[in-house]
């Protein structure tokens, strides 16, 4: 087995006015690209081969640092790219909604929980959504680390490494949170996660 980067799911500019083509082209070509490198290079002679994405980032976690960090990032943006979406944000799907207010309080609550974690993850990271023993919780990591690795299932995750938003919003981070939320997510994607780990 061997790691793959993926495609974009839609065109460099189609996330603007709220991520430019500038970063979409630095991230995915230069970012990613050299994630997928790295973890194949790493890869090889690890004892992971053969194993799936997730099993080699879970079982790397806390014993192959390189790997985990490569192969564990190179998973991250494989979703983030379909976590975002042309005209993204607004509405979200029912079955969904109905679990983040029983579990979150209101969609609101959860917006700000959401935008204060990437907000408060202190250096590079992500903040994120996930499913742990049926119940939604907002977290934050460092670097790659993903709720993988503690049981959970990412449903939704935003990254706040410096190369994803710098040359939009420069050290305005809180803003590129809202924008994220309000604008990018693809609800759809999120709600598809959800109901295949319930």
């Amino acid at each position: 087995m061997s790691f793959e980067l993926p495609d974009l799911p839609y065109a460099y500019d189609a996330l603007g006015p709220y991520m430019s083509a500038e970063t979409l082209e630095y991230h995915h070509d230069k970012h990613h690209f050299a994630y997928v490198t790295n973890a194949n290079k790493l890869l090889e002679g690890s004892g992971f081969e053969g194993k799936s994405l997730e099993e080699a980032i879970k079982n790397s976690f806390g014993s192959n640092p390189g790997l985990f960090n490569n192969a564990a990032q190179h998973y991250n943006h494989m979703q983030f790219w379909k976590w975002m979406k042309p005209n993204g944000g607004g509405a979200i799907p029912g079955n969904l909604e109905s679990k983040i207010i029983a579990d979150l309080g209101s969609i609101a609550a959860f917006r700000d929980a959401f935008i204060a974690a990437g907000t408060t993850q202190f250096g590079s990271g992500w903040a994120w959504l996930s499913l742990t023993d049926g119940k939604l919780a907002v977290t934050k990591t460092a670097n790659g680390e993903n709720p993988l690795v503690h049981g959970g299932t990412p449903l939704l995750g935003v990254d706040v490494w410096e190369h994803s938003y710098y040359i939009d919003y420069r050290n305005a981070r809180p803003k590129y949170l809202a924008a994220f939320f309000d604008n990018m997510v693809n609800w759809e994607y999120v709600t598809e996660l959800f109901e295949a780990a319930s």
